[in-house]
Parts: structure tokens; sequence; C-alpha cells
């Protein structure tokens, strides 16, 4: 076989046993690299590993390494290591541990130098700056930040060449030069500099750049100078004047700008030339000495986006000067000890927008990526020869022993895996040879898919287990057979000593009991087809007589499709072959059980039975079948209800019925007269309002708008609805029993919870509903008086400290929300949200309402108006929580209306703002610096604020107005989505000086 025959028990043919039946590569056997890998190469330079988003810092250390003169001064400082100062050494069973910076460089440096390893752990030396090594930062700034730090650092040693090196290698001088045009006064005003920042918008050529940052300005009208001869402001110029220069010139080519239209910075990717030789002897002052510089390094940043990229650093070797690309782990010579930029130009994402490459000539190069050039006063004496002091090449050389040690540790794990893959790989060869079982043999069968475990090195082989090839009865399932193999018993023996497992499936193992039920279900299957057109046949047939038998219609029209999953049902089991049909067959799984409670799925014939378990009364849902129909039908459903056509209908459910009709009747009746008598209860219309008190009494009655809502409900649909038999005032008082709500707030807030009732209405409820507590409002008002002035008072009274309690509490549940719904509305063009937005409150009385209500299981009704006895039952009312009112008698609705721009979001009153808009980041992509958001007018800006501080309650709607991001800062979605707020250096050592 080219393949194995999953169907055949016999082919062992194509089961993973080729990987081992040939020779072998030795890898094959581990998978573990060769150490060797992490070797330095002859003549190479070490890598830096990148521990996350350090890459700018790795830059920046190759180059300063490779500032011979530097790293000879940082070799120079003495250690703070007592045991070395001592003379003792460091011991041997303690690592170094590394307390200043210029300590912590100068054994980078050293490890960078003289290591054996192919690239070495900066974390050290970063760790001790401070820096997140997740959050890429900007380079420039670290570069700046850093001289000024060692700098600093360096200035306490007594050592001159040490103390001064970061002045001779990087700071040179300039003057701000300032000309009165009146007088001809010309003021100076000196400052060092350790790298010009070059403009480069409107520039293709690094020397343009450097003549605008020379250029003279004029100072003219509000910018004019306060000259000291003249005592008075005069037009006056002003320009750099170049004084003196250091060896080392640092050129920061400013990419990064501060977009102020968008408050971002964003990155210029425009080309620039520059030369290998500059001349800066015509930008001078003085031309009296020779200012050639050559170029020694060009730092790179890849990528189109200010907040995102990768940066890598081509760096010339001062002693052979051959050019490095220095690509954190990764170092690649040049060839031709030529700078050659390549790849490093392609931009991440290519628009088509894009500038062409302008055409370098020889010794020059153009680069739209390039940041920061470097360049090296040109010099005819030789480079210097850097020595490891003795300290720190005895750290190095400790550093390369263990670096040794790990290499013959995996070099001995490589040994040790090869020689027991050497002895897996014959005793395979053996097993697989014995595998087959000869005819006439003992066998066993094992599982195909533990063979090829077996045969798999990567995944070590588990004991063995059969138990998912088993029938109900405990041997092998006849449908098992082709995911099994049939294997020599010698080698069965073998396995199960080594690996354990069962149980064992030897000659004995497969089951009869399933093959005959398997039979039977196949031949069944294969008459199904005659037997519907048989039956369809006789079920043409009038029964005459009591010899036929009642069946469900419904089961008559998918008897067979029924029958036909029942048999698959059986057919498919791998868990309980033998199981018996109509009912006891089990199902697949839990899935199938669930899948059948939820579609509410009866066996065949079920469709007739009333929950009694007899035969039901509706005689529309059942007909009368032959005999021989029924016979036919019950091969496939033995366990069927059976009902001949003389059984008798449940006595049960006709009584039930005659119940029900009369009930049905009792119920409209009443239903009827309740209408006719509380006729402007039923249509609001006639309702008196507290706004307006109706003239014609000084007395209203109050009863909760539940209590409305809920006998509308009986009157319009009294045979789908139960009765209301009472009026549950008490969710209207406090636990002493007064009232809740004054009149200002029944008349406003509080008016969509309760109903006024005329006099001559309330007389009326009385009699037909049991009232637990009358609420009655009363006007008094003076003969002749302006109505403006009447007097109103309640039965009971207002009870003032649950009032106050009831209002503190909905204020706390306001501002101590968990998981609440708010809308956050998107602003477009500075257009205004629609009316529609603004939260409502909702009290439904529509019928649409009233059908989801009734849609609801009695246990959710409320137990004051669900009475089935007849009986009034008074509400649980809790001293800890006054909105009892609200959460059971009364509802409120306060369903928002969503509008387009709008979208919800979950959120909790102790979450901050800040929080809230990293939400609003996901949902809206918009960045959360770019989210200006506001709430009733009012502004959003403190990001530490709670949303329960700010007043954002549930259902409130926050307006979004984003800010428009720019365009090199969308093109960077594949690499960054959204960047954060900078926080720069904030926090980290670089600013500790």
């Amino acid at each position: 076989c080219r393949r194995n025959c999953r169907g055949n028990p016999n082919c062992l043919v194509g089961i993973g046993e080729h990987v081992w039946l040939g020779e072998i590569d030795e890898n094959s056997f581990h998978n573990i690299d060769d150490p060797n890998c992490e070797r330095r190469k002859k003549n190479a330079f070490v890598g830096l590993t990148n521990l996350g988003a350090t890459c700018y810092v790795n830059t920046f250390l190759q180059m300063w390494f490779l500032n011979l003169e530097l790293r000879q001064a940082l070799y120079l400082c003495p250690s703070t290591c007592s045991e070395y100062a001592a003379g003792e050494g460091i011991p041997k069973d303690k690592d170094y541990e590394p307390q200043t910076i210029c300590e912590h460089l100068q054994y980078l440096f050293a490890l960078l130098q003289n290591s054996k390893r192919r690239y070495i752990d900066p974390s050290g030396f970063v760790k001790a700056l401070g820096l997140d090594t997740g959050q890429q930062q900007d380079a420039q700034e670290f570069s700046k930040l850093f001289m000024s730090l060692l700098e600093d650092t360096l200035s306490k040693q007594k050592n001159p060449d040490v103390r001064n090196i970061v002045q001779k290698q990087f700071c040179g001088e300039y003057a701000y030069v300032t000309v009165c045009n009146q007088c001809g006064r010309e003021s100076k005003l000196l400052s060092k500099f350790y790298e010009l920042e070059l403009n480069i918008q409107g520039h293709k050529q690094l020397t343009d750049c450097i003549t605008e940052f020379l250029k003279e300005e004029k100072l003219e009208g509000d910018n004019r100078y306060f000259c000291e001869t003249c005592q008075s402001k005069q037009n006056a110029t002003r320009k750099i004047r170049l004084l003196s220069l250091p060896c080392t010139l640092n050129l920061q080519l400013m990419r990064f700008v501060f977009d102020r239209q968008t408050g971002h910075k964003k990155k210029l990717n425009t080309y620039i030339g520059f030369s290998e030789l500059l001349d800066m002897e015509p930008f001078m002052e003085q031309k009296n000495s020779v200012y050639v510089y050559e170029l020694s390094a060009v730092l790179i940043h890849r990528g189109v986006s200010a907040y995102s990229g990768h940066y890598i650093a081509h760096v010339k070797d001062p002693q052979t000067g051959e050019w490095y690309k220095f690509n954190d782990e990764d170092i690649e010579k040049m060839e031709g000890k030529k700078l050659q930029l390549g790849i490093e130009e392609d931009l991440a994402e290519p628009s088509k927008s894009q500038t062409r490459k302008p055409k370098c000539g020889k010794g020059t190069h153009c680069s739209r990526n390039a940041y920061m050039l470097v360049y090296r006063l040109q010099t005819r004496e030789k480079s210097l020869t850097v020595e490891v002091p003795a300290f720190l090449q005895e750290l190095v050389e400790r550093d390369n022993c263990k670096f040794e040690e790990w290499c013959n540790e995996m070099a001995e794990m490589r040994k040790q895996s090869v020689a027991r893959g050497k002895i897996k790989h014959e005793e395979v060869k053996e097993l697989y040879k014995r595998l087959p079982a000869e005819a006439g043999s003992p066998y066993d069968f094992i599982s195909l898919e533990w063979l090829q475990k077996w045969l798999d090195e990567s995944t070590p082989p588990k004991p063995i287990d059969n138990t998912a090839c088993l029938c109900s009865h405990g041997k092998l399932h006849p449908d098992k057979i082709s995911i099994m193999k049939r294997i020599s018993e010698y080698v069965a023996d073998f396995f199960y000593r080594r690996y354990g497992g069962g149980p064992r499936l030897n000659v004995k193992a497969l089951c009869k009991d399933c093959v005959v039920e398997r039979c039977r279900i196949l031949r069944l299957k294969n008459q199904l087809n005659e037997d519907y057109k048989t039956v369809t046949n006789l079920l043409k047939i009038t029964v005459k007589g009591n010899d036929g038998f009642w069946v469900g219609k419904a089961s008559l029209r998918s008897w067979r499709q029924l029958a036909l999953e029942q048999l698959n049902e059986q057919d498919e089991d791998t868990e309980h072959s033998n199981g018996k049909m109509n009912g006891n067959a089990q199902n697949k799984g839990e899935s199938n059980e669930e899948k059948r409670e939820e579609e509410e799925e009866l066996n065949f014939n079920e469709d007739i039975v009333c929950p009694h378990g007899d035969l039901c009364i509706s005689e529309n849902e059942r007909r009368v079948v032959s005999k021989e129909a029924w016979e036919k039908l019950k091969q496939y459903f033995p366990k069927a209800p059976e009902f001949p056509n003389n059984r008798e209908c449940c006595s049960q459910c006709k009584i039930l019925e005659r119940e029900g009709e009369e009930n049905e009747a009792l119920h409209k009746m009443m239903a009827s007269e309740q209408k006719t008598s509380l006729q402007n209860l039923f249509h609001d219309k006639c309702r008196p309002c507290l706004g307006s008190w109706p003239q014609e009494t000084d007395e209203l009655y109050i009863v909760s708008q539940f209590f409305v809502e809920e006998w509308r409900k009986f009157v319009r649909r009294p045979t789908r609805c139960s009765p209301v038999s009472s009026v549950g005032n008490s969710a209207l008082l406090c636990p002493h029993g007064g009232l809740m709500f004054t009149y200002a707030s029944m008349t406003k807030e509080d008016s969509k919870l309760i109903a006024l009732i005329w006099p001559s209405e309330w007389e009326r409820i009385q009699k037909l509903f049991v009232v637990d507590h009358v609420i009655k409002i009363t006007r008094t008002q003076a003969a002749g008086a302006d109505p403006e002035s009447a007097l109103y008072t309640s039965e009971p009274q207002l009870c003032p400290e649950c009032r106050e309690g009831l209002l503190c509490q909905q204020q706390r549940d306001l501002r101590e929300y968990t998981q609440a719904t708010i809308y956050i509305h998107k602003v477009v063009d500075n257009k205004k949200v629609m009316k529609d937005a603004a939260p409502e409150l909702n009290v439904s009385s529509s019928e649409a309402e009233e059908d989801r209500e009734e849609n609801k299981p009695e246990g959710e009704q409320d137990p004051d108006f669900n009475q089935t006895n007849g009986a009034a039952k008074r509400q649980k009312v809790s001293h800890q929580s006054y909105v009892t009112y609200q959460k059971q008698g009364i509802r409120r609705s306060t369903r928002h209306r969503k509008v387009r721009g709008e979208k919800a979001l979950l959120v909790s009153a102790n979450q901050t703002l800040k929080e809230l808009k990293i939400q609003i980041m996901h949902a809206f992509s918009v960045a959360p610096f770019d989210q200006n958001l506001s709430i009733d007018g009012k502004i959003l800006s403190d990001d530490t604020a709670t949303l329960g501080s700010l007043g954002v309650i549930p259902e409130s709607v926050i307006l979004l107005k984003a800010d428009e991001p720019i365009a090199d800062y969308a093109a960077m979605d594949d690499v960054m989505q959204v960047c954060m707020p900078e926080e720069g250096f904030k926090g980290t050592g670089l600013l500790g000086h």
C-alpha cells in the first residue's frame, strides 16, 4: 500500500514507520540547537539582545562602543567594588553587580570586546536606567539625556582624560550673534552643543540643512531687539556662528517633528543626500584650520510612523575601515569597505505618492530613514588599540567560562539524546518487523492513534487506553474496527509491559451482541422505504368497527423521518449500541439531549398523550389507523403508546376542560363589569392631574400605576390574564406607614409611578378590590383666595426621614453602580446629537408592552397583583432599602433609544475616565488622546477621576468628538494600532541627575 487503509485492521503501512526504517539523521533525535551557533565568529562583533523595544538603545551602545577614545576613557574609571579595590579580586561564588552607570557601561563594553558569545544581554544596563523595555522611546532624546548623564557622572573623576572625555569627543561651541541695524553694535551669546539639530523640511542635501541652520534671521516689528547702546528696540539681524567643532560631530536630522494642528509627532519620510566626506570649513567663523570629517555612523529608523518601527545602525570600524550593520543580535559586514544602506530605505507601507530615490554619485548616499549622521574628524594618526583592564577581563573570562560550560552541557545533552535515539531506532525497527499478526497466531487489537504516537518521537506515548473503543457490553465495538489495528501478541505483550494501560482486546474481544444489533438495524433501514409505501396505502383504507388504533397526525406525518433518525442514532451510538428504540435509545451526548429538550421533540405517538398519561381529548390531533398499519409502525417504535379506537379519553382532562370554560366565561363577565364600572380608570383622558387640580373636588385618591397597568391587561384579555383582586398601595409607603412622595414630586418626576382616582371611582374600587392602604390627597383653600395659595395634605402623611433616605439611596445607586449601560455618541463635523439620543423614562401601557409582560413566567409577576386565592398579600419592605416600590410594585422603564453613530458600553462607577477612554478606543478606534468627551455640556478631562465623581450615571449619553489622525500615523495600523500618550523618559534614571 502507498498509504494506510483505515478500514483494514491488518494494514500497518503508512502509520509513521518510514521515519524509522531508513537511515536517520542524528539531528532528528533531539530538538537542541547546536550551541556553537551561539558562539562568536572570528573577527566578528558581538550583538545585543533586543529586550522588547530596546533596539534604539542597542544602536547607540554599538556606536559608542566603536568610539575608541570614549571606550578607553571608560576603562580608566576606577571600580567601586570593595574586594577589587583591596586587591583581593572578586570571589568566584559572587556575581559582579555594577553600582554606577559608568560601571555598567564599561562592563558592557568589555563583553562586547572580548566575549565568546554571539550576542550579550544588556538588561542590567537597561534596568539601571529604569527604562521600560516594552515601550519604544525617542532615540534622539535618549542620546541627549544619556550623554548629559554620562558627562555629569564622569565630572566627579580625578583623571582629566576621563573627566573631560565627553566634552573632548562631542562638545563644540557656537555663538548667537545679534547685530543692531541702527548702530551696528554686535552682541554674542556663547553656547556649547553636543549635536547640531538640522531641519530637513524643504531640503535635499545635508549641506543645505547646515546652511539653513546658520542663516541670518531678521528681527523686525514685534520681534525687534532691545539695543543696549541705543537704549531702545531696534531692527536687527541674528545668526549662529560656529566657533569650534568636536572630534565627533553628531548631526541630528529632525525627522520626528511635532504637528501643532494634530498635537502628534510625525515622521518626515523625505530623502536627504549626504557625502562620506564633509568639509565644515565654509561654515566656520575662523577658517585657519582643517575641518574635514569622515562619515563614521548612520543611524536608521525603519518605518513610516514616529510611534513605531525599528532602529538599526551602520557603523564603520575605526581600526579596519570596514562598515557593519548592527541589527540587535545580528551583525552583517558590508562588502568592499563600503556603506550600503540597501533595504533599509524600503518603507514598511509603500504608498503611491512616495517619491523616487534620487541618484547618488560616488562617495555620496541618499536616505529617507537616516535620523542621525556621525562624522569623525579626519586624521592621519593611527587608531587607538584599546585593551580591556585586568579587572574587567577577569569578569569577561568568568562569563566566557559560564558560556563554555553551557555549550558543553548542551553538547552532552545532544549526545545523550542521539544515543537514546539510536537505541530506540533499533528497537522500533525490530518491533515493526514483528508487528503483523501471522495467520492462526494469537493477536491483539490496538488503537491506530496510539501506534502513530508511539512512532512519533516528538510525543512520548502514554499508557494504552482502549476504553473509547468499547461497546456497552465492555467488548470491542464493531464500528471501531476501522480505527484499530491487529498486531501480534508478542508485540502487544511488549507494549503493555512497557507502557501499561488496557483493557486488552484479544481474539475474543469482538462483541457478537453488537454485531447482531447492527444487522437488525441495517435490515430495518433497507426495509424502511418499502414499509413507508405500505403504510401510506394502508392509511387510505377507512377503518370500520373497533379494530383500529389512535395515532397522532403529527406522528404520522413524520414517522419515516423519526424512524430513520432513531435507526441512525442507534447505528452511530458508540457507547450504548444495544439500546432499545422509542425512548430507550441513548442520545449521542448531552448536546443532543439539550437540543431535543429545546425543540420539545416528542417520540412517536406521544403527541396524543395528555399530561396525565392518557389519551388526549382533542380529536383534531389524532386519527384511526388499521391494525395492519399499526403493526408495521410498531416494528420501528416498539415502545410507542398504544390506544385502541374504543379507548375513552382522559376523564381528568374532560373535567379540567369544563372548569376552564367556566372560568373563562366568569373572567369575561368580571372584566366587562369592571370596565363598565371604572371607565375613567380605563381611559387616561378622563383621569385627574395634580398639576392642574380639578375644581369640582377637593379630594383625590392614589393607587400605583402598576396596579392600573395590570388591571388593564386583565380587562383587555380576560382569558389570558389572571384577574386582579387587590390594590397593593403598600409599595408606595415606607416601613413606618408614611407616604414616600411629596406633592411636588408627584406632579413631576414621580407622576409616572402613581395614578389619581376620582372619589366616586374610589368607592367602586373599594367594592371591587381588596385595598390594603388608603392614600388620599386633600386640597384646603380659603374662600375667594388665589388657587395658587391652596394647601395640599396627604393621608397618611409624608415620612421625612424615609423620604430623605430614599433620595440618598437613589443618589448612591446612581454613583455606586456596577456593569451599567451608558451610551457614547460620536459627533461628526461638529453636528449636534439628535434629540432621540437623550435618555428618557418611559412607563409603557401599550399593548405591545403588555404582550411582553404576559409572556413572563408567573414567578416574575408581582405578588400584590397575582392573587390566585383571592386574599391580599402584603409585600415585605426592607429597612435597608427605600427603593422597594421601584423594584417590585412599580416598574420604571429607562430604556434608551440608540441613534446612529452611538454605541452602548458596560461601565462601573468606580472605574476611571482613562479606563473608559480605553473602552471607547476599542469601540470606535479612536486613541485616548484624540478623544474629547463631554456630558450635558461639561467637558470630561480628568483621566484619574472616577465616572461616579464626574456625574456619569446609568443610561447617560456621552458625546465623543475625535481629533483627526495624521496620515503617517494611520498608515502604521498593522504595526501599532493606537499610540498612548507619551510619557517620554519620565521616571527613568536618565532624568535622575
